[in-house]
């Protein structure tokens, strides 16, 4: 079973976070930062359906979403190959790698490529309009990865866009989730009784 103490106590720092400084955008992700360094740093927590890979295309699938949509949870499952087209988020966001390695490639807003990096188990990327924003994201090792990323709003419902390599023409999209249940993180009669 999963510890899913660990994500609900990482849903409720957050919620205090972006309670006390949720339109500081700096302050939003360097704090934002260390907690989820402190979550992706135990893999004892995710259920193993919100890891669970397809052949096709990788999965992006709702944790948590606050009740106000200030912030999202969600985990995305890589398997090798499997990368996203060039798009931005609109929103701040973290990125934390779990398990597998990840690629980023960054790009300006004129789509001119700038840099790319990867990231390992235990760090986080950080986007955001301010800092960065475009990029495209791939599975970088040969093992399927997962990776938990959290954003400044439901990025599930957010309209954001992909651009046309070619051109750069950018084209609307609402990525949505592909889950239809979210885990119960409120239901503690499964827990312990603390001592």
């Amino acid at each position: 079973m999963a510890n899913l103490a660990r994500l609900r106590q990482y849903v409720q720092d957050m919620t205090h976070l972006v309670e006390r400084h949720g339109g500081d955008e700096p302050r939003m992700l360097d704090e934002g930062a260390r907690l989820l360094y402190d979550l992706v740093a135990h893999d004892d927590w995710l259920p193993p359906e919100f890891a669970a890979p397809a052949k096709e295309s990788y999965r992006q699938y709702l944790l948590y979403c606050d009740p106000l949509e200030r912030f999202s949870v969600v985990s995305f499952v890589w398997m090798p190959g499997h990368r996203t087209p060039i798009h931005d988020h609109t929103v701040w966001g973290l990125v934390g790698v779990m398990r597998g390695m990840e690629r980023c490639e960054e790009y300006s807003p004129a789509l001119e490529k700038m840099n790319a990096h990867e990231v390992k188990p235990g760090e986080v990327d950080r986007v955001s309009p301010r800092v960065g924003d475009i990029h495209v994201v791939s599975n970088a090792g040969t093992r399927t990865a997962v990776s938990i990323h959290v954003y400044g709003a439901n990025i599930g419902a957010v309209r954001r866009h992909t651009f046309d390599p070619a051109t750069g023409a950018p084209k609307t999209f609402v990525s949505g989730y592909h889950n239809a249940t979210v885990p119960n993180l409120w239901d503690r009669s499964k827990e312990p009784a603390p001592a």
